[in-house]
């Protein structure tokens, strides 16, 4: 009796897992089902918002790349920033070396600058930059006038070997006094340049430069809604000039000479200031020589180019020519002299082998005839030669 009622409780044991098994199966079954059945719904997936703004490294937004500037343009020798709420513009000191000076020029230098600092009547702002030296525009000045040299010493030997030709003996010596003196020259200037390439290849050549910014604010004018643009931009040029030209004057009595940055200062001065690592690699200058804003080709015009190649050529031609037809004529009119004098020659040695048979009065008269033939024609041979000069 204690066997079957053993086997049928693992009987209901045994059936109650079978029913869980499959009450397990048919929610797997329904579970897979639903994900397959397609949904009449339509999904809209939502996208992610774009966004334009520019990341700084810090990693804040800013909204464009002229609020990263802080400057809205250039003009006039202003900066105009803040959407033409402000006016800027940049005074370049110049100073002297305070530590050279005397206790009494010290003590002058500053009295002035207490002086310049009594005078203040609105903020002004100093800004210091410091920038690598860079030799470039100097080096092509100096190579420039070393070409220059070197084209006058060559003119210069060939009127040298045409001086040598003509047999002018005077001229000679001038001639190469000045050709040894351009090579004198010469030779000056390829050292300067030198030394300078040499300079220019060292980083450590800095200059600090000092600067005096001066802004101006439109709600200092009171209210510019009856004004244009360009009223507004003409009132604060003046009262920005006037205080440029005050800070000046009262700048120079410390021994500070002053100036106000153009436009194109103004804008060396932010290239500087917003690329100091490449501003030492590819200065302002070379940006807007090799016309960078150009909508195709930042190339130079290929037909300018050609005509200069042209032009330079017609010049070269040009002076051989005029060099040989001078060499030519030159050696025409020693031959056309020679024979004259030899017809002369030979004209004297038949009168004088006739003497004999003529009078004293007609040798006389016959023989100052040919000497002054002789004397008129090298006259005129001189004429031509300083003509053809």
């Amino acid at each position: 009796m204690d066997m079957v009622n053993m086997l049928n409780l693992i009987l209901v044991v045994i059936l109650v897992v079978i029913l869980l098994l499959g009450i397990i199966a048919v929610l797997l079954y329904v579970k897979i089902r639903n994900k397959k059945a397609p949904k009449d719904e339509t999904i809209h997936i939502k996208q992610p918002e774009q966004k334009n703004n520019l990341i700084t490294r810090d990693g804040k937004e800013i909204d464009s790349i002229y609020k990263f500037m802080e400057f809205d343009e250039i003009k006039d020798n202003m900066i105009i920033r803040k959407n033409g709420k402000q006016y800027v513009m940049v005074i370049k000191c110049k100073g002297i070396n305070y530590d050279l000076l005397s206790e009494d020029e010290k003590n002058a230098v500053e009295s002035g600058f207490i002086e310049f600092l009594n005078t203040l009547r609105f903020p002004i702002q100093l800004y210091v930059q410091t920038r690598t030296l860079n030799f470039t525009e100097l080096i092509n000045g100096y190579n420039a006038r070393i070409e220059d040299v070197q084209n006058q010493i060559t003119k210069l030997k060939a009127q040298l070997e045409t001086a040598k030709r003509r047999g002018a003996k005077d001229m000679i010596p001038r001639i190469n006094f000045e050709i040894q003196r351009k090579q004198n020259i010469l030779e000056y200037g390829e050292s300067i340049t030198g030394y300078t390439e040499k300079l220019g290849n060292s980083k450590n050549i800095l200059q600090q430069k000092t600067y005096v910014v001066i802004s101006y604010f439109t709600s200092e004018f009171g209210d510019t809604s009856t004004y244009s643009k360009e009223e507004i931009n003409d009132v604060a040029f003046s009262e920005l000039y006037t205080r440029a030209q005050t800070l000046i004057r009262a700048l120079a009595s410390a021994e500070v000479a002053g100036t106000v940055l153009n436009s194109e200062e103004l804008m060396e001065l932010l290239y500087v200031a917003y690329n100091r690592d490449e501003s030492e690699v590819y200065t302002l200058r070379n940006a807007l020589d090799s016309e960078y804003n150009r909508l195709y080709s930042t190339a130079k015009d290929v037909i300018e180019e050609k005509k200069k190649r042209i032009e330079k050529q017609i010049e070269e031609e040009a002076t051989k020519m005029a060099t040989k037809s001078i060499i030519d004529a030159d050696k025409k009119i020693r031959e056309e002299r020679m024979k004259e004098q030899r017809i002369k020659q030979r004209a004297l040695e038949i009168l004088e082998e006739n003497k004999d048979e003529m009078s004293k009065m007609l040798y006389d008269e016959s023989k100052k005839q040919m000497e002054g033939t002789k004397e008129e024609t090298q006259k005129s041979n001189k004429r031509v030669v300083k003509k053809n000069i």
